[in-house]
């Protein structure tokens, strides 16, 4: 990026399995008075506005129209991406570089609650022609490329059951998450199978919550924040659209959105570079085959890293502190917000039980969920 952008104010409700009491619009107010407080600014002092939402989710057409009311958005430049958190946070960070904006407000949201029919919602971005007239879900691919991926590797279902059990530990401390527990291995590989070798503890939960942050150019940023989070690098990318050209033992998309956010933040050893990591774990493997596509492991290795302790809190590479998808919950669009919001906190140094000591550089990545091959990595660091 030509021009430095940061992170100025954030704002979240905190995520949780139902919320009964607020709708999405009151979700979004609230994370949006916290992010906008923060920034010591005021809605008409923002450039401009981005949500990261689906209509297909959200149950309405031409989302956008739903949403400049809680934004502070009303007859302001506004638009939709239609994609996770991480990329319409890339986008606020191109329109600032084109010079033509100095503030943008990035939100997404999960109001997964409110779909009565969810598994039915996920199985629609199917192939209407060869995959979902097979009757079958989402998870019934996932668990085709878990099955895949721990064959092609070596890694086992013990090791994606500690990802689970490190995961769903680390949420216990993060008064954010809405899926919290004390498991044990045995507890995940003798939960219900799903869609062998998947089985239902290896699975995120959906999660309700908002996250909004607001972001802006170097000389703003230096003006209004004394700790402000650079966005050092972010990249996007989508590999294969059909499922049958697809290699399902790795996540392309990752290794290759990784490589030009390490370029453009000039990250060289991710493994020595990067002090903490907040990836896709919305199934366990998938926790495992980031790592190896990120470079943090070698082909076969995540799962060993995570069962040695490598990856908890305490260990070389901490990764998912907040306790990612699965401890949290999944939040759909708003997915790579809940894991920036947790870097922000890191990099800051207020993060409480969890803190990493010492934290200056992270990663984001986020995956935008079967069938697709498409995934996001932000390099985030406190320091300019």
């Amino acid at each position: 990026m030509n021009e430095r952008v940061a992170i100025i104010g954030i704002g979240t409700t905190g995520f949780s399995p139902v919320s009964p009491d607020l709708s999405f619009k009151e979700l979004t107010y609230s994370a949006a008075v916290k992010a906008y407080d923060e920034a010591g600014l005021h809605p008409k002092e923002i450039d401009s506005f981005i949500t990261g939402s689906e209509d297909f989710m959200e149950g309405y057409s031409i989302f956008d129209e739903y949403i400049p009311d809680q934004m502070g958005a009303v007859m302001r430049p506004a638009h939709t991406v239609c994609a996770d958190f991480i990329q319409a946070m890339g986008m606020g960070c191109m329109m600032i570089n084109t010079g033509q904006f100095r503030t943008i407000a990035v939100e997404a949201h999960s109001k997964a609650s409110n779909i009565k029919t969810l598994d039915e919602v996920k199985a629609f971005a199917l192939d209407p022609v060869y995959i979902r007239t097979l009757k079958e879900n989402a998870e019934f691919v996932a668990g085709l490329e878990m099955r895949r991926f721990l064959g092609d590797t070596g890694n086992t279902e013990e090791q994606c059951a500690a990802v689970v059990v490190k995961n769903r530990r680390n949420a216990l401390m993060n008064p954010d998450a809405g899926h919290g527990a004390v498991l044990t291995i045995n507890d995940v590989l003798s939960s219900h199978p799903v869609s062998t070798p998947l089985k239902h503890l290896d699975a995120a939960a959906p999660s309700d919550g908002a996250i909004m942050i607001v972001l802006a150019a170097e000389e703003v940023a230096k003006k209004l924040c004394s700790n402000p989070i650079w966005v050092k690098g972010f990249s996007w990318f989508s590999a294969e659209g059909n499922l049958w050209n697809r290699d399902m033992s790795e996540a392309k998309y990752a290794r290759l959105a990784a490589k030009k956010a390490y370029a453009m933040a000039g990250i060289f050893q991710p493994s020595k570079d990067i002090d903490f990591a907040e990836v896709c774990d919305e199934y366990s493997y998938k926790e495992l085959q980031h790592l190896e596509a990120l470079g943090f492991a070698r082909k076969g290795e995540s799962g060993f890293l995570t069962e040695t302790g490598a990856t908890s809190l305490g260990g070389e590479m901490p990764v998912n502190t907040s306790g990612g998808s699965i401890g949290v919950g999944h939040t759909f669009e708003a997915s790579g917000g809940m894991k920036v919001n947790e870097a922000v906190l890191q990099l800051r140094g207020l993060a409480g039980k969890r803190q990493i000591k010492g934290a200056r550089t992270g990663l984001v990545q986020s995956w935008r969920g079967v069938p697709t091959a498409t995934g996001s990595v932000a390099i985030l660091s406190n320091e300019l």
